[in-house]
């Protein structure tokens, strides 16, 4: 089934243009490759029942822009439902975005006064005349950069040379096809310049599961123990594997993999997108923790809250539900 495409300026001035020669709707319509019923209406909208000798297509156009930018706004509804508004309002405040929470609302009430597009929660948001409000809710949306970039010298993306490291080409079909669940993404997020502080981010790729590990350095024994101590809290059946990039902080991935039991894969030099879950999820995680974030200074319950808002959010590759609700099911 083809969906409807709103009439364009070019049909429009045909439709002026055949008007004026006498031409009947039907005529029209065949002409146009349209439904009848699409040019009496638009016809019929700007002039009534004079369109004939009246209707302009400019005119039909303005009018039709016009309409289709109220119809955005979304103000009669997210106004007059406040029990909606807060819904989205609560969300928001959880950093979920606005898709994940029209599908909320979609699969949570059946009225469908409580359902609404994402787009519309967007235009809302940035139609709302300055003030507070505004200022609040926009600070809820997520801020989404391009590419993450790195803080400070490293060498990542310079090949490494570790001694016995396993390519990411050695990885089994299973790693990237996610046909089975156990297999991870690894990366750090570097914090301020001058304090040389970092974040650990495990993803697991099946579930989009996410693991905040708290590291009191970028020294590869502080990341290889940290990373441990995370791992080993995890059920067997998802220690399989991890996917990391050449970054120094790894270089203790023999050990690693010794005391884990999980392979460790390194992706090529300069090849982000060999370890795309991973990166995706660090730009959602710089959403509470942004850039200059000294992480010395950040307590572990601030981390694992972040963690658990993560986790707890619907996921649109997951089918809507949560990346918990995904790894719940999988270790019934």
């Amino acid at each position: 089934m083809n969906c409807y495409k709103r009439l364009s300026l070019e049909e429009r001035e045909e439709i002026s243009r055949m008007l004026a020669l006498r031409l009947s709707i039907r005529s029209i319509a065949r002409f146009l490759g349209r439904h009848p019923s699409t040019i009496s209406r638009e016809v019929k909208k700007v002039w009534g029942h004079r369109y004939r000798t009246r209707y302009r297509a400019a005119r039909g156009h303005r009018r039709a822009i016009r309409n289709a930018r109220r119809r955005r706004l979304g103000y009669r509804k997210l106004n007059q439902n406040p029990k909606l508004f807060n819904e989205i309002q609560n969300k928001l405040k959880l950093r979920w975005s606005p898709e994940q929470i029209a599908q909320w609302l979609k699969s949570t009430y059946e009225s469908h006064e409580m359902h609404i597009s994402a787009e519309t929660i967007y235009t809302y948001l940035y139609v709302l005349p300055r003030g507070e409000l505004k200022k609040q809710l926009l600070e809820y949306l997520r801020r989404k950069h391009p590419k993450r970039r790195k803080q400070g010298h490293t060498q990542k993306g310079q090949t490494s040379n570790f001694e016995d490291m396993i390519s990411i080409e050695e990885r089994p079909a299973e790693v990237a096809e996610r046909s089975v669940p156990g297999h991870w993404e690894g990366d750090i997020i570097i914090g301020g310049r001058m304090e040389q502080s970092a974040l650990g981010t495990l993803v697991e790729r099946t579930t989009r599961t996410v693991l905040l590990v708290p590291l009191k350095s970028k020294k590869a024994v502080d990341v290889r123990k940290a990373f441990t101590r995370e791992i080993m809290k995890l059920p067997q059946q998802m220690r399989l594997s991890m996917t990391y990039d050449q970054g120094r902080e790894m270089a203790q991935h023999k050990l690693f993999t010794k005391n884990t039991k999980m392979k460790v894969y390194f992706a090529h030099p300069r090849s982000p997108w060999e370890r795309g879950t991973n990166e995706n999820t660090n730009g959602l995680i710089r959403d509470f923790f942004p850039k200059g974030t000294n992480f010395n200074k950040v307590n572990r319950y601030k981390i694992k809250k972040a963690q658990d808002l993560l986790n707890g959010r619907p996921r649109k590759t997951l089918g809507w539900k949560t990346p918990y609700e995904a790894m719940e099911q999988l270790l019934r």
